[in-house]
């Protein structure tokens, strides 16, 4: 299984649907909280490329984008793959 990191703060409700999706998947994964200002979301910026938004996910260490670009690859049917490889 992948490692899978996904950047959060609470009350987000596009952070909850790429929880949501990924608990319905059944896959294990690294929940980061990271309200603005903290440390940790300086971090998911950093590794995001500068993008400030939350969620933003990460798939052993590749960064996805955010609640948007996970359900896109869903869509598509891309995101299995991702989800199982080792």
């Amino acid at each position: 299984m992948p490692e899978i990191e996904i950047y959060t703060q609470p009350w987000c409700p596009y952070c909850a649907r790429a929880v949501g999706l990924l608990t319905k998947k059944g896959v294990t994964f690294r929940e980061i909280d990271a309200p603005g200002g903290s440390p940790e979301r300086a971090e998911a910026t950093r590794r995001a490329g500068g993008r400030t938004t939350v969620p933003q996910i990460f798939i052993d260490g590749r960064h996805i984008g955010g609640c948007d670009e996970l359900l896109a690859l869903e869509r598509q049917g891309k995101l299995d793959p991702l989800l199982q490889a080792a």
